[in-house]
């Protein structure tokens, strides 16, 4: 039968029977995870009777769309008590201030919270306001133990400014290393209090297996936080295999357009979320009511950016891996990805990211980036479009030399984002830079 979130168990359909003709076309166009309801409408209209759920109570007026609420301050009818609190994008609080709250970025945070099957959402100016919000959570003396191969951004802020000003440690460690991290916690003395996890890894898409560290973090008396963007809520919701809390830079996969900056912090831990919230208001790091609007725009369609973008992702990522100017693809898709069976078990699908290194140098790696017509040269990742950039050169250059070199972000590594262009444009694009690059140059 039909249910009521889209799958088919078979049998008679309910409320009007199905042949298997029409069970098996239904089953072949619902291949989103039966995501798009929740991204279109947080709560589902055929499982949830409340008001909420029709959008009676956060939108009278009828509008389809949530309306853009610009008003900086609001009405109160009795000194002290908000007005609103029923409004379920208010989170209970009602509203007296934009910063405090505000009716367009309730709704985004909500249906950020639904489509990571979490209880909260939080919503920051950007993904780096968001990492500092959770490092909040911490207290001087206090200890992080993150992921080696993370966002260069993160790194640097852990680095120069976590570290240094706040008083609280940072560590570097592999977590598919056992030795190590069992080294780092003896070390840790009791005091990391935070695990800080990205997997996919930006740039090297390392993977890690989330419960594994969950569990550990749990022996530890610590929190768990997964920087989520690469897999995007589509494909990945840490907090189902254990995370404390789940960060996202909103300006990537979730927005999606290359048109807007913010972050969230996504949690089903009440005062975690409380105290996120207290940050959010006390710092005032907070997105605009335009810019939400954007992004539960483009949230909306994140099921099907994400299908279209890992198709390509996937046949541009077995066409490298097999051209004579490339020595090496990484992809969680393939199998020759060291950690492929923890992405298949623990990921709903593999992802857009795409890094390989090319055959030469830094000269070679340079010249194949100013070839490509198709894909932008450019930093950030994660929108419609396709982009490809030189981490040693851009996004990471602040990681220091020998670290780099550590992790493996070479001169001869290139990043893409791959988009939804025609895939056959896509690979035609990489095949003309990569020859054009590398004529003359020893192939593999």
């Amino acid at each position: 039968m039909v249910t009521g979130n889209g799958h088919i168990n078979g049998g008679a359909a309910s409320p009007s029977a199905v042949d298997q003709t029409v069970a098996d076309a239904i089953a072949a166009a619902d291949i989103y995870h039966s995501c798009g309801t929740t991204y279109l409408h947080i709560d589902n209209p055929l499982t949830t009777n409340s008001s909420a759920a029709m959008n009676h109570d956060a939108n009278p007026t009828g509008a389809v769309v949530p309306l853009i609420s610009l008003a900086t301050t609001f009405r109160q009818n009795t000194p002290g008590e908000p007005m609103a609190r029923s409004d379920p994008n208010s989170w209970g609080m009602g509203y007296e201030y934009s910063r405090t709250g505000n009716p367009t970025r309730g709704v985004f945070e909500r249906a950020v919270a639904a489509a990571e099957k979490t209880k909260y959402c939080v919503a920051f100016s950007s993904g780096s306001a968001a990492t500092s919000a959770v490092i909040h959570l911490l207290s001087p003396g206090e200890k992080v133990l993150s992921i080696d191969d993370v966002y260069g951004g993160t790194q640097r802020y852990f680095r120069k400014v976590v570290n240094p000003r706040m008083g609280i440690d940072v560590d570097f460690v592999d977590f598919g290393n056992e030795d190590e991290v069992q080294s780092k916690l003896k070390s840790g003395d009791g005091k990391i209090k935070l695990f800080w996890l990205e997997t996919p890894t930006n740039p090297t898409l390392k993977v890690t297996c989330i419960r594994s560290v969950a569990d550990l973090e749990k022996q530890n008396n610590a929190l768990l936080a997964v920087d989520n963007t690469f897999c995007s809520p589509y494909f990945q919701n840490p907090a189902e295999l254990g995370a404390d809390l789940v960060v996202h830079s909103v300006t990537k996969y979730i927005n999606g357009h290359s048109d807007v900056v913010m972050g969230v912090v996504c949690t089903n831990d009440e005062d975690i979320y409380k105290q996120l919230r207290f940050t959010q208001n006390g710092v005032g790091a907070i997105p605009s009511p335009f810019d939400c609007f954007l992004a539960l725009r483009g949230l909306k369609t994140l099921h099907l950016r994400m299908e279209a973008a890992a198709r390509n992702a996937n046949a541009i990522a077995l066409f490298l891996e097999k051209h004579d100017c490339v020595s090496k693809v990484v992809y969680p898709g393939l199998k020759s990805h060291p950690q492929h069976e923890i992405a298949t078990r623990q990921q709903n699908g593999y992802g857009a990211m795409i890094t390989f290194y090319c055959i030469g140098g830094r000269e070679q790696a340079a010249k194949i980036l100013q070839n490509l017509r198709v894909f932008a040269l450019a930093e950030s990742l994660g929108a419609i479009e396709s982009l490809a950039e030189s981490p040693s050169l851009m996004t990471h250059a602040s990681v220091p030399d020998e670290q780099r070199k550590l992790l493996g972000i070479e001169d001869t590594l290139i990043r893409l984002s791959v988009g939804v262009e025609s895939c056959v444009d896509l690979i035609l694009d990489l095949d003309s830079a990569l020859n054009a690059a590398l004529s003359g140059v020893a192939v593999k």
